[in-house]
């Protein structure tokens, strides 16, 4: 997608941007209330998100807000330092260091992130999303909206078995949450059907909010007992005027930047928001149906930013969001300009229409979250990942899906960069060289063919190969193909050259070993190199061109047979 002016798509981006507002209001409430801040503190992070970072973000189709995997730090940190406004200067103060941390350029560490893994945190997001808002769906509203950071099990860490927890679900359904969650799937479900074309100028989201709002306001006028009431209800703080609604904000005691307590914790906030940050980006990009990319560096510059004007504004630490951010994608974002509607409307409708808003059921926006996380966890995302990868692709991505659930984010996807690691180097270890063998009446002439970088990483299989090696055979090792070899697999092949090869009758040759590899020797490099450039005669009872010959049927036929230990 070429570059475009900010409005072009605004058609797009505007209802977009309403939808992911809606999602947003519950999300930044239930955030704060698992922080222990004020509930405007949510709603600040989120206008902050949308609007400041938005606007100087990079990225074109991430969102911005308070994140549910710094919860505990944040709450800790509040708890810790004393009061909610001294806290304040902390988010500050990890703004200050994530503007540094972009300026030295050290957001590319997101480029080193395996896409298995990046593919398994999607997925494993997915299937959260889907487990957390369940409950929400059917009318058990007993854990925030907002509250994607713990494992599933969760529920057990509290001395609450998955039993107990699931039969308190169940004896606690609402019929009429049920119902509005089923109608609001229904419509996001039709929505993508092609015989709904010629409505769909209105999204599906905001059509699924306001059925729910419409049954909603017909049970409640009929009387019935399945009305949805305040508690699963959408639950703004309503403010009788604008100024009542300024006195909410709240200022930083500036004194609080003088602890150490402070930057220590400005530091924690900003490394596990950077990084959760940086995981998203790269995310985002992933699912952007125009494969645009975003620079790691400055997004963290954006962020640091955010965070300093959330720190002197009230608001909680923000960090691009993955729930959000594939919300905005789901509901066709095309540009930034759907970040910025999102936190223009959490600010405009925050002050002045709150009540309006909280008519709005957590079910119908349960339905939402469960259609998203549906799409980032559809089983053809499995079987692409096992056709297309193989289990060196497929096992991380699994590994990563289950770390993530039933830990957290970070956590997770440390599990499965480890993994992915392993089957990197596995597969580095397993292909070093070409490996040809013939027999003749007289012995065996096999031929290994080096790849073009034989690292330490090799070591190991070209060690055990070269001990295999039959006795009174001739051997070739062929390094004409080779830009780099690691020094330790030099130091192996010039034993096998002098000891083990003489020891077992073997004939061997050295070709293409060339003085660029400049490997020091305790003789002299320069012998060392004349050594593995000299070679031995061919086969005995064979004549010049025979052998001749010989080489060249080979080399015209080492690519074929690479080995694979």
């Amino acid at each position: 997608m070429k570059e475009e002016g900010i409005f072009k798509n605004i058609k797009h981006d505007a209802t977009s941007g309403l939808v992911v507002f809606l999602i947003a209001v519950p999300l930044c409430l239930g955030i704060a209330l698992a922080c222990g801040a004020p509930l405007i503190a949510g709603i600040n992070a989120g206008i902050v998100g949308g609007i400041v970072v938005g606007m100087l973000s990079k990225s074109h189709l991430s969102v911005s807000g308070p994140a549910a995997g710094l919860t505990a730090i944040v709450a800790g940190a509040i708890t810790s330092l004393g009061s909610f406004e001294i806290f304040l200067c902390a988010v500050a103060v990890a703004g200050l260091f994530q503007l540094i941390l972009g300026i030295i350029k050290a957001g590319g560490i997101s480029n080193y992130i395996p896409s298995n893994v990046i593919e398994g945190m999607l997925a494993a997001i997915g299937v959260i999303i889907i487990l957390k808002e369940l409950p929400h769906a059917v009318g058990y509203d007993k854990n925030n909206m907002g509250d994607f950071h713990y494992g599933i099990f969760e529920s057990e860490a509290n001395g609450e078995s998955t039993a107990t927890a699931f039969s308190n679900i169940v004896g606690h359904l609402h019929p009429g949450a049920i119902v509005v969650a089923l109608v609001s799937l229904a419509i996001l479900i039709l929505w993508q059907r092609p015989y709904f074309k010629k409505i769909q100028w209105l999204p599906g989201g905001l059509a699924a909010v306001l059925a729910g709002v419409l049954i909603n306001v017909i049970l409640l006028a009929t009387g019935s007992a399945w009305a949805i009431g305040a508690e699963h209800s959408v639950n703004l703080p309503v403010a009788n005027s604008f100024d009542e609604y300024l006195n909410n904000y709240s200022l930083p005691n500036l004194s609080g930047f003088l602890m150490p307590e402070v930057w220590q914790a400005g530091l924690i906030i900003a490394i596990v928001a950077s990084i959760e940050t940086l995981l998203c980006i790269e995310a985002t990009d992933k699912l952007d149906p125009y494969k645009r990319y975003t620079s790691g560096n400055a997004e963290l510059r954006a962020q640091g930013i955010g965070n300093l004007v959330c720190g002197m504004i009230g608001g909680l630490p923000v960090t691009s969001v993955i729930v959000r951010s594939s919300a905005n994608i789901n509901a066709g974002a095309r540009s930034k300009l759907s970040t910025i509607i999102h936190g223009s409307l959490l600010l405009v409708c925050v002050a002045f229409i709150p009540h309006l808003l909280n008519h709005i059921p957590l079910a119908s926006l349960a339905a939402i979250l469960i259609m998203t996380g549906y799409k980032l966890c559809n089983p053809k995302i499995f079987k692409h990942m096992w056709k297309e990868g193989g289990y060196p692709q497929f096992i991380p991505f699994v590994v990563t899906v289950l770390a993530v659930v039933l830990t957290d984010l970070l956590k997770g996807v440390a599990i499965g960069m480890l993994v992915s690691i392993f089957y990197i180097l596995r597969q580095n270890m397993r292909i070093p060289y070409y490996y040809h063998r013939s027999s003749f009446s007289n012995g065996e002439l096999i031929k290994l063919t080096l790849a073009q970088e034989v690292s330490f990483l090799n070591k190991a299989s070209i060690k055990e190969t070269l001990e295999k090696l039959p006795e009174n055979s001739s051997v070739i090792i062929d390094a004409s193909l080779t830009e780099y070899i690691d020094f330790d697999v030099l130091e192996i092949i010039k034993d096998f050259q002098h000891s083990q090869a003489p020891g077992k009758n073997i004939k061997l040759s050295l070709s293409g070993f060339r003085k660029s590899y400049k490997v020091p020797d305790a003789k002299s490099e320069a012998d060392l190199v004349t050594g593995m450039m000299t070679h031995v005669d061919g086969p005995p009872n064979r004549t010049s061109g025979d052998y001749k010959k010989l080489l060249e049927q080979l080399n015209s036929t080492n690519n074929n047979n690479p080995i694979k230990n």
